[in-house]
Order: C-alpha cells, then sequence, then structure tokens
C-alpha cells in the first residue's frame, strides 16, 4: 500500500460482530483497501457512538475497544486492534469544527466501537494507521452536512474519513436461520435500489431527506443512526468536489440488510 496525499472517503456497512465470520463480506473488504492508497491516519465516525457535544476518542496509550454488544459468544470479546492514536488528527478536527456551540470534548478512555474496529480488522489488518473515532452529536442531517463539508479539507492532508453505518438496518429482518444471502425483504431492495440511484446522481437534498424520498424509509431505518454517518461523508465529498465521483465498492445482502457502502474519490 503506497502512500499519497489525498485519501477517499468512505461510506461502509459495518454490520454486526458476525459479519467479521461471513467469509463473503471479508472477502470484499479485503478486494476494496487493495485500491487504497496508505493514509497518514483515518477519521472514524460510527453508528455507535452519539455524543453531545462532539467528542473525540482516548488518546493515552493505544485505541481501547468497545465491545458494545451483549449474548454473543465469547470469542467476540478478545477481538484485538491495536492501532496507534492520533491526538494531532483531534487538533486539527478541533480547528474546524469547533465552535462556541459545539466544542470539541476528548473522552481519554473511549476506545474503539464495533462499528469502527470490526471493518478496520479487515481494511487494515496490520493496525498500524492512527485512528481517531469522533461521536455523533446529533443525528439532525443538515448539521451532520455541513460538519462533514468543514471536515472535507483533511483529506488533502492524508486523513481517510469513514462514516460506518449501514444501508438498511432493521434488525427484525435478520434470521440466521435463512441463509446470509437469502432474498431480502422487499423494503430493504427497495430502500437499497433508491440509496445507489440516489448517491451516484448525488440528489443530497433527496438523502437528507430520505424519510420522505425514499421508499420503506421508516422500516428500512426503524431508527436513523446507520444512516446519519452517510451524511458526513456526503459532506466532505460535497466540499472537495468529489460528490458525483462515486462508486459502490460493496453490494449485497446480509440476512436482509444492505451492505451497500461507497467510495468517494
Amino acid at each position: 500500500m503506497t502512500t499519497e496525499t489525498r485519501q477517499p472517503i468512505l461510506f461502509l456497512s459495518h454490520g454486526a460482530p458476525p459479519l467479521a465470520d461471513d467469509a463473503t463480506w471479508t472477502d470484499q473488504l479485503h478486494e476494496w483497501s487493495k485500491g487504497f492508497t496508505r493514509p497518514k491516519n483515518i477519521l472514524m465516525i460510527s453508528a455507535h457512538w452519539e455524543q453531545a457535544p462532539t467528542t473525540v476518542s482516548g488518546f493515552e496509550k493505544k485505541n481501547p475497544l468497545v465491545y458494545d454488544f451483549w449474548g454473543f459468544p465469547q470469542h467476540y470479546y478478545t477481538v484485538e486492534y491495536d492501532s496507534p492514536l492520533a491526538p494531532d488528527l483531534a487538533m486539527d478536527v478541533a480547528k474546524l469544527i469547533a465552535t462556541p456551540d459545539n466544542p470539541i470534548q476528548h473522552d481519554p478512555h473511549r476506545g474503539l466501537d464495533h462499528g469502527a474496529y470490526v471493518p478496520l480488522v479487515e481494511l487494515f489488518p496490520e493496525a498500524d494507521v492512527p485512528v481517531l473515532q469522533m461521536s455523533l452529536p446529533t443525528l439532525d442531517a443538515r448539521q451532520l452536512f455541513e460538519m462533514g463539508r468543514k471536515l472535507g479539507e483533511l483529506r488533502d492532508q492524508g486523513t481517510m474519513i469513514v462514516g460506518s453505518g449501514f444501508t438498511t438496518h432493521n434488525l427484525q429482518w435478520f434470521n440466521p436461520s435463512a441463509p446470509a444471502d437469502a432474498t431480502p425483504p422487499t423494503a430493504s431492495a427497495e430502500f437499497d435500489h433508491w440509496a445507489a440511484e440516489a448517491v451516484a446522481t448525488g440528489e443530497i437534498d433527496a438523502i437528507l431527506d430520505f424519510e420522505n424520498r425514499a421508499p420503506g424509509a421508516k422500516i428500512a431505518h426503524p431508527r436513523i443512526e446507520h444512516w446519519a454517518p452517510l451524511y458526513v461523508a456526503l459532506g466532505a465529498a460535497d466540499a472537495t468536489g468529489e460528490l458525483t465521483n462515486s462508486q459502490t465498492a460493496v453490494d449485497g445482502f446480509w440476512y436482509g440488510l444492505s451492505k451497500r457502502s461507497w467510495q468517494f474519490n
């Protein structure tokens, strides 16, 4: 993996910890990562950390992992990912987005949750790229989009911006007794198709207003936190003129959930 300055922006469907055992998904992420140049660091925005005001993860000795899930087999709680810290990136983030109404806080004990480390294990298995996780201070679409716009210039400093959520996320569809690649529910398939077209054509207003524009929106996302990281990614892409320069890097379904993931170059 070579090193260049400008980095892509990603939105990926990260999945629950068992997704790391799915050979199809892990192969898709391995193939995706072959096209990356080595980033200086990674700014991760996961659906699993909502905290206001905006907070960044710890930087004491290493990035600990947050096993923010319950009832899984023990081996999911022994995964390790000792990525380096990124305190300089934390300062850069603060310079770009901190305001009197939205100060940046630092949680020295907050590590990487499963929305961050599960995909990073597959994309950067050597765990040698510094990672900073940032909270979602709100689920308001416009505010997150504008935050992404402010963060967009980090790309030219070698930072890969990653929004980690899920293109459809209704856990009532999850049925482990069926094949992982079984035909998805109609609402999931229709939303996935709409999302693919909306992102490809850069329909920002429609994406930000997806609850009123997308088919089956409230079924595909009973709560919107897994869609919200896309707003940050789109804002960063829009700020650097790459909004319509996107590609689907991963597609398909996993137990009814759309795995669709995008790269903005």
